[in-house]
């Protein structure tokens, strides 16, 4: 029998994990007995009761496994801990418990994988409803931005919700650094990879857990991730400031020559000044946050921290710690 490890990352969810349990249990059920099944759920220093609804799940059910952290590490440490206890499946699979991720896809996630050979089938939305208009101008602004400087594509409305092959789970585990951006790691690895659409859903209980804030410093972190562009800009910024000068001076003399009457010194240079400590402090800027993620990988600190679990080992595969194969 084939197994089937599916990871859910948990940040205060306690009023949406008994719908979401009970609908993964009708989901599968549809299965068939096709697949050993677990439960990976990963408490990412919840400060309401998700702890204690995880452990009442388990004890009624073994294949509910939980991982709950010594404090809040981001969705991006849940997911990786969640793969990595999970990578000897034969499937792995990612969703929110919110519900806003439909189990009912993961079925058909599994079709496309076993029957018509893919080896990723994730979801998009297929709209934004639900989504205020200035997060949705938002994402719509950050996609474009990171689409137009980096080396790979990022589609405007993938999800980490998704099923993957145990290969595929390899290669993304294979990659060490410790400032995560999943969306782009999903990409950039690569593999055969079946897009379902779908509609956005609302969140079955509770409220969003991604502040302005969050969102913003998962922008940043996606785009300097995986591109060096910014580190460019100086360049840039440099000629511009060079020609923008050139023009100027010979305007300046121009204006002289024309008019000498109008004192014309004073104005410019403070311009200049304050245009050419913009550009440079812009300049340090980019290089100071490019030098705080090599400071951060330097350090090597573990990615999470793990306080308590249940998960040591799934039954269905060989007690051994899992071997990742460098690619």
């Amino acid at each position: 029998m084939k197994t089937l490890c599916l990871v859910v990352p948990c940040f205060n969810e306690q009023d949406v994990l008994p719908m979401f349990y009970d609908e993964m249990l009708r989901v599968i059920s549809t299965l068939s007995g096709a697949y050993a099944t677990e439960l990976v759920f990963v408490n990412d220093g919840s400060r309401d009761g998700t702890l204690s609804v995880l452990k009442q799940l388990a004890v009624k059910d073994p294949s509910v496994k939980y991982i709950s952290f010594s404090r809040n590490f981001g969705k991006e440490a849940a997911m990786l801990a969640g793969m990595q206890y999970a990578v000897k499946a034969d499937l792995i699979g990612i969703l929110d418990a919110d519900l806003q991720h439909s189990p009912d896809l993961i079925p058909e996630m599994i079709r496309y994988i076993e029957e018509e050979g893919y080896d990723v089938a994730a979801a998009k939305r297929s709209d934004r409803e639900g989504e205020s208009r200035f997060k949705s101008m938002l994402s719509d602004s950050f996609y474009r931005v990171i689409n137009r400087i980096s080396d790979i594509e990022i589609s405007e409305s993938a999800q980490d919700f998704r099923v993957m092959r145990q290969s595929v789970v390899k290669a993304i585990l294979s990659m060490p650094e410790h400032i995560r951006f999943s969306k782009g790691i999903f990409t950039w690895v690569g593999f055969n990879v079946k897009w379902i659409e779908h509609k956005n859903r609302e969140r079955a209980a509770g409220a969003t857990k991604w502040s302005l804030k969050g969102l913003m410093r998962y922008a940043v972190d996606g785009i300097l991730g995986f591109t060096s562009t910014p580190l460019r800009f100086s360049f840039f910024f440099a000629a511009l400031f060079a020609c923008g000068t050139l023009g100027d001076l010979i305007w300046a003399l121009a204006r002289r020559l024309t008019h000498p009457e109008l004192p014309m010194a004073v104005p410019m240079i403070c311009a200049a000044v304050f245009f050419a400590a913009c550009v440079i402090l812009l300049c340090i800027g980019l290089l100071g946050e490019y030098l705080a993620r090599v400071y951060t990988e330097v350090k090597d600190r573990p990615t999470y921290i793990i306080a308590e679990t249940n998960a040591h080992r799934p039954a269905f595969v060989s007690p051994e710690l899992p071997e990742i194969d460098k690619i």
